[in-house]
């Protein structure tokens, strides 16, 4: 599975941010959960969100207190990952990737995720 995370850029701090995350090939992407983790300078990649087979089949790192929102659109083979208000502190790489397997805990850690695609960088202005 080959996956392309776009929408990243430079965002004001309480601006929106959307990103999304393509497949390449529209006959797998429905058998795959897709993940996004996220990268600070220094810091480890954490788990932001993922979304599992089902549409309804999300879930959230608590710690970022629900202000993010993942979402699957199989018509356009993509997950998206969207917030109304960024924080300085949501600066960072973020990636998505793809699992086969699904569940709040399993998809909370990277290492379930063989799949990853190339990051793209979010910077917040405050």
């Amino acid at each position: 599975v080959q996956l392309q995370a776009s929408g990243g850029g430079l965002v004001q701090a309480g601006g929106r941010l959307r990103l999304s995350c393509a497949a390449s090939s529209s006959l797998t992407f429905k058998r795959w959960a897709i993940g996004w983790f996220r990268q600070a300078p220094g810091r480890e990649r954490e788990f932001v969100a993922a979304i599992g087979f089902s549409p309804v089949d999300s879930y959230y790192n608590d710690l970022l207190k629900g202000r993010f929102t993942i979402s699957r659109d199989s018509a356009e083979n993509t997950v998206a990952l969207q917030t109304s208000s960024v924080l300085p502190e949501d600066t960072g790489v973020y990636y998505c990737a793809a699992t086969s397997g699904a569940g709040p805990i399993y998809s909370s850690n990277r290492g379930n995720y063989p799949y990853w695609g190339q990051g793209t960088q979010v910077t917040v202005s405050s």
